[in-house]
This record gives C-alpha cells, sequence and structure tokens, in this order.
C-alpha cells in the first residue's frame, strides 16, 4: 500500500462524546440541593433578561429574522410578545440573558455561564410542550426543565474544569453550544446514536474567537454570543433528528480534527508534541456537581473575576467618598485570571469594554456605592470623569494565594482586596473578600438578596400585580416543578 493515502478506517465515536451521550441519556437527578438551586438559577436567569429590555442595544436585535412570520407552535421570549420558530427564540432568550452580564458564572480552566443554556432549553420544551398538547399528548413539565438545566450546566462546567480554551484564543461559548446540543437533542427524542451524531457537529463547528471580550476589540458581540450558541446547539440536535451523519473521530482525528487543529495553537508552551497530551482532562465524572457548586452574580452586573473587588469597593465607599481627590494610589490585589481577562488601561470605547474593566468596576462603586448596569452607558461614563481619573491610580498585583485557591476544588475561592493611600500619608486598611455572596459558601445570605433582585427585575417589565403573581410561582417549589412549560410561558410573556 502507498504511504500517500488516508487509511479510510471509520472510527468509534471519541470517547468524550460518548461520555456526554451517555450523560444525558442516562443520569437521574436526585439531588434536591441541586434542583433548588436549579429553581434560583431559573428565576435568576429570567430577571437578567428581564432587565435586559430596558436596553435598546439589545432589543434592535430580536425578533423574528422575517418580521411578521407566524409560527404555529411558536416558541415564546419572556417578557416580549415575540411567537417564532426555537432557533430564534433560542437566540433571543440567549441573547437577553446575556446581554447585561448578571446571570450565573463557573469559573474554572474555562470560564463561562451554563445558564446562558436556558435560551435553547426554554424555546424548545415550549414549542415541544405545545406539539405535545396538540397531539393530545402530555407537555414537558417545569420540573424537566429544571433537570436538563442541571444537566447543561455539568456538561459545560465539567468540561471547563481542567481544559483551558481562552488559553488558545477560543471562547467559552463553544461550551454553550456543546451542552445544549446535548441537552435539546435528548428533548427532541434522540437516541445514542443521534445525540452522538449532534455532539459530533458541534465540535466540527470549533469556536468563535475570544478578541471581542478583549482589549482593544471588546465590544456587544460578547453579549449575544451565547444566545448565537445555544441556538446553534437548537439547530444541530434538529439536523440530527432529521438523520444527519456524525463525524465520529473530530476530536482525535489526526491533523483534520479538533485537538490538532484549535486545541494546540498560540502559545508556545501549548504546541505539545505527543496528542494525547491535547485531549482534554476530566477532573470528575459528570453528575450534578456545578449546579450545585455555581457562582451567581447577585450584586452587581459585572465579569465574575471582579465581584469580591466591587464588594470590597463598596465597603470601602463610606470612607473614601469626601476624599476621592487626595488620593494617590488604589492597590488592587487579585488572583491571575482576572489579570489575564479584564484587567486593562486606556480609553474604554463602549459599555461592553467597560463591563470588562477591572479597573473600572472598581472606581465606580468607590466612587458612588454601587454597580448598576446603567453606569456602563457612555452618558454615564462621559459625565463622571471621577471615573478615569480613579483608575489612572490603580496599581493591580496578584496574590498567588488567590490564584492558587481560586483553582482549589474544595475552596473555589474569586478573592480580590483593595488598600487606598492618601496623599497625606494615610490609608484605608486593607479590604479583603474572598467568596462573593453568590458563592455556595454564602448560599443562606445570598439567596433572600438573589430572591429581591429577581422581583426587582420583573418590575422592570410588568405590573405590581404581575410581579407579584410570577414572583410567588416562581418560589413556590412544588407548583413550579409541576406546571407544564406552555403554562409557564404565558405568565411571563407580555
Amino acid at each position: 500500500m502507498s504511504a500517500n493515502v488516508d487509511l479510510n478506517n471509520r472510527p468509534e465515536y471519541d470517547a468524550e462524546i460518548q461520555a456526554i451521550t451517555d450523560y444525558v441519556l442516562n443520569y437521574e437527578v436526585k439531588s434536591d440541593e441541586a434542583l433548588e438551586t436549579a429553581r434560583n438559577c431559573l428565576i435568576d436567569t429570567l430577571g437578567c433578561g428581564f432587565l435586559a429590555l430596558k436596553f435598546p442595544a439589545c432589543t434592535k436585535l430580536l425578533g423574528p429574522v422575517v418580521d411578521g412570520t407566524v409560527v404555529p407552535n411558536g416558541a415564546r421570549v419572556p417578557g416580549t410578545s415575540y411567537v417564532m420558530d426555537p432557533v430564534k427564540a433560542a437566540w433571543d432568550i440567549g441573547c437577553i440573558i446575556r446581554w447585561l452580564d448578571f446571570n450565573d458564572t463557573w469559573l474554572a480552566a474555562e470560564w463561562g455561564h451554563p445558564s446562558d443554556n436556558l435560551g435553547g432549553i426554554l424555546a424548545v420544551a415550549d414549542y415541544l410542550s405545545q406539539v405535545r398538547v396538540a397531539n393530545g399528548e402530555a407537555p414537558f413539565t417545569m420540573r424537566e426543565v429544571l433537570e436538563y438545566m442541571i444537566m447543561a450546566h455539568e456538561i459545560q462546567g465539567v468540561m471547563a474544569l481542567e481544559n483551558s480554551f481562552n488559553r488558545v484564543g477560543l471562547c467559552h461559548v463553544l461550551l454553550v453550544r456543546l451542552a445544549t446540543t446535548a441537552v435539546v437533542t435528548k428533548m427532541k427524542g434522540g437516541d445514542r446514536e443521534q445525540i452522538m451524531a449532534a455532539i459530533s457537529h458541534s465540535w466540527v463547528d470549533g469556536s468563535s474567537l475570544r478578541t471581542y471580550r478583549h482589549a482593544p476589540n471588546a465590544g456587544s458581540r460578547k453579549s449575544w454570543a451565547a444566545g448565537d450558541a445555544t441556538s446553534r446547539g437548537v439547530k444541530l440536535a434538529d439536523m440530527a433528528m432529521r438523520g444527519e451523519m456524525g463525524i465520529p473521530g473530530v476530536l482525535s482525528a489526526p491533523q483534520w480534527g479538533f485537538y490538532d487543529v484549535s486545541f494546540s495553537q498560540t502559545n508556545a508552551d501549548l504546541k505539545l508534541k505527543d496528542p494525547e497530551d491535547r485531549a482534554f482532562k476530566f477532573q470528575r465524572e459528570y453528575g450534578e456537581y456545578v449546579m450545585e457548586n455555581i457562582l451567581f452574580k447577585i450584586s452587581f452586573p459585572a465579569e465574575f473575576h471582579s465581584q469580591t473587588a466591587c464588594e470590597a469597593a463598596v465597603t470601602l465607599h463610606p470612607e473614601v467618598k469626601d476624599r476621592l481627590d487626595d488620593i494617590e494610589r488604589i492597590e488592587l490585589t487579585t488572583h491571575e485570571s482576572a489579570i489575564r481577562i479584564i484587567s486593562k488601561v486606556g480609553e474604554l470605547a463602549n459599555p461592553a469594554d467597560r463591563d470588562h474593566c477591572l479597573q473600572y468596576m472598581v472606581a465606580v462603586p468607590l466612587a458612588f456605592g454601587d454597580l448598576v448596569a446603567e453606569n456602563y452607558e457612555d452618558d454615564f461614563h462621559a459625565d463622571n470623569p471621577i471615573i478615569d481619573e480613579l483608575r489612572d491610580k490603580m496599581v493591580v498585583q496578584e496574590d498567588v494565594r488567590y490564584s492558587n485557591e481560586y483553582h482549589d476544588p474544595e475552596k473555589r475561592s474569586i478573592a480580590n482586596a483593595i488598600q487606598i493611600f492618601f496623599k497625606d500619608g494615610s490609608s484605608t486598611e486593607k479590604v479583603e473578600v474572598v467568596y462573593p455572596i453568590g458563592h455556595r459558601f454564602r448560599r443562606e445570605e445570598g439567596i433572600p438578596v438573589l430572591e429581591q433582585k429577581f422581583k426587582s427585575n420583573l418590575a422592570t417589565c410588568f405590573s405590581a400585580d404581575r410581579v407579584e403573581s410570577i414572583y410567588a410561582l416562581c418560589t413556590d417549589k412544588a407548583s413550579l416543578e409541576a406546571m407544564p412549560v406552555q403554562e409557564f410561558m404565558e405568565h411571563i410573556v407580555s
């Protein structure tokens, strides 16, 4: 046989694909903590979407591709009157969820926001429930939505524990597409072959570049990229259910597979000679760990690596608010991941640029005592030059302990500290916050605040009576879990 030919023996599906498939097909959710956290995640995620509808830069992207399109049994978009096919509805739901950078977060070797998958899960569940009812069959219940949320969180989060896509320049939304694809194919009734085929296409899609999240190109694409990813997952699931063949060796194929093409570039230290060294690493099997440990953004619509820094800044505000002009230096002590992705100097061009700048997110609460979504807008920035004056006085440094405990699976801290030095030689105490209020270690403190956040976000979309009605439904575990999805959606659309 000539050496100049490819050996065309079609392989079995990569083991990584088989593991995800077997998880969504066979795993039974049993953890009460995971289910309760998923319910809180549901209401928090929807609330973030309701709040985003206040911002025209977001709403201009919503709605059907062709105005006036009528879709039988179409999926609804919370807070709006849109009724669309599940692919575009997933895009819109995912877009509003992520727009303000206020929904849940997962931090590990890779970062991301697993509740982004709710876009695909909710759109498909709404559509399929209506179809089932029309055919005299039982609809999906909200309990099932919570279970699928747990699975999507787990797929995205476990993949992120040991595998850093950002270090090779790829955006974490590829894990949203992966998780949505797997879960939605199962929701649509896919068998093992169909789920594996759909997942394989998710990997073939590769990933968008992270450049829209970083200086000097940070911009609004980072606010809709997850909607795009969860929507793509719905499309790939649909194709697999129509019989589209899969690509079994999509990850491991020499030269043409994901590992060789996309997981071995950019940094010289990652150009490993042995292909097996580039394969994904796994810290644990798929279960319910990620949902149980998810991080909620309760207090601030800010990139999560800055959450504890914002808490520290709010603590310092009363002490410094009348001495802002007397500040000589602001020392920010943080962890390596925060330095790598959100520490930046120079002009900030737009709201998306500002909500990914550690120094900006600290300066605002130092000066004003809080940080809200409107604080990123152009007018607010232009009217308050003190923000950039404070940014110019900041020195950012790493604490190796913070970086190590950030990766410790028993701690998963996101520590930051701030100390302010004045021109007269005096200084504040060094204020350190190790675990943000949205951390699992602070659930008892955090959930009442999360529920109030949800109620406040509801009030941006609905009348007082409807706010109370929706809030009562969503905080009644038994009633919510038993409710058919299509009925739940009727409660939360305009």
